[in-house]
């Protein structure tokens, strides 16, 4: 992010000595992207974060992964992976499930009703959609409260827990990058400013407001990291002596953000739009884009839902999240669900939608969308709720293959 944000206190002139009030030295951490030579931050700590008193190996949730073979579109339903009983003992980090991944990017769920144990990502930053409920994601930075619609954004290697209310629970999807995630390229200026064209601005991005200060000894800290295994993955607990919430100040361009799905302003047009309109963030080959609810095409002979296409680079993962998708009817699709359209395979509207469509101004849909341009494979999560018609569903359910 090229918004500059500074949060409590600092020195006058970086990289000096800087004391706090009683005297005591407070230890400088820059933290910065691209072997320090792109954005950055500066933290300072109470602490040496370097302290380390114990480390031991965490075994990772599993990450197995199933090549989609033969290749066919599919229909995950995610609320089918965990009951109400299970939210009690589940938490956002060691509780999540691999719904689909590749070496760009993993795509997991989880509806967790239990505060998370510290965690650090060191593969990469990772993009958080809130689907419902509502938590409070305690960083280094200081406290993101986030809440239905949600996209948190946390970059990586940043300290964080997932602390959820009282009786309280929340669905997450997560996208795990293996790269940085951020605004799309084309609503930016070379200095990283929105544009004017953009769908969204400065303005409607969460940071954190003020110090998280915290006390403690001896606290583990689970940390995802890069491994040479299949998965490519590995998990260390580092046990400190020290709580790592001991920063009293920051400034920079990198840190956690909050970004909303309603604050997003849908661009459209006379006829239907391509997807590449509706992009809100980017990683490294994927992109992330969101439906929203909105007027449709106004040309009189229009066609509102969209017209049968081959996205030849791409597999497109919609994430169905509220409203009513037009586009889907009849196909079993409901909230909660994943259309996975792999690359090879032009999708479109199911049978009757285009008709039905006629005529409508406005669509009531909400659906977050992850495009990725090498071919994913199917996590343990997504073997286990594939509802085994969806490539029938243009066919009026034939299928010839058992």
């Amino acid at each position: 992010m090229a918004f500059y944000r500074q949060v409590g206190s600092l020195p006058k002139t970086r990289h000096t000595l800087f004391r706090d009030d009683s005297g005591e030295i407070l230890y400088e951490e820059l933290m910065g992207e691209e072997g320090f030579s792109s954005d950055s931050s500066l933290l300072y700590h109470r602490n040496i974060p370097s302290a380390l008193v114990g480390a031991r190996v965490w075994e990772l949730p599993e990450q197995s992964l199933t090549p989609n073979a033969p290749l066919i579109p599919r229909h995950l339903k995610l609320h089918d992976l965990f009951s109400a009983e299970d939210t009690q003992g589940t938490d956002a980090v060691t509780g999540r499930r691999l719904v689909l991944g590749n070496g760009d990017v993993r795509i997991s769920y989880a509806w967790v009703g239990k505060t998370s144990p510290l965690y650090r990502n060191a593969v990469g930053d990772e993009c958080v959609y809130v689907e419902d409920g509502a938590a409070v994601v305690e960083t280094v930075f200081g406290a993101l409260p986030v809440s239905r619609g949600d996209y948190v954004i946390i970059p990586r290697a940043t300290t964080h827990r997932w602390v959820l209310p009282e009786g309280g629970n929340a669905r997450l999807y997560f996208i795990e990058a293996n790269s940085h995630i951020g605004p799309a390229r084309q609503y930016l200026s070379k200095q990283g400013q929105f544009l004017e064209h953009a769908p969204y601005c400065e303005r409607d991005l969460r940071g954190p407001a003020e110090p998280l200060l915290a006390e403690g000894q001896d606290v583990d800290v689970y940390i995802k990291h890069r491994g040479t295994g299949p998965s490519g993955l590995a998990g260390t607990i580092h046990t400190l002596p020290e709580h790592p919430f001991d920063v009293v100040g920051w400034d920079g361009c990198l840190y956690p953000y909050v970004f909303n799905i309603d604050d997003y302003m849908p661009i459209t047009g006379k006829v239907h739009q391509p997807p590449p309109v509706h992009q809100v963030f980017e990683g490294h080959n994927f992109v992330i884009c969101n439906f929203v609810p909105r007027k449709v095409d106004y040309h009189p002979l229009s066609v509102p839902v969209p017209y049968y296409h081959s996205n030849v680079d791409s597999d497109e993962i919609m994430f169905y999240v509220g409203g009513d998708y037009e586009a889907r009817r009849g196909s079993g699709i409901g909230i909660g669900s994943i259309s996975v359209h792999p690359g090879g395979h032009a999708h479109g509207p199911q049978p009757g939608a285009v008709e039905a469509s006629l005529g409508k101004d406005y669509f009531d849909e909400l659906g977050v969308m992850v495009d990725t341009f090498r071919p994913l494979d199917l996590g343990e999560a997504g073997l286990a709720c594939d509802d085994g018609v969806y490539a029938g569903s243009w066919t009026g359910g034939r299928w010839i293959n058992g």
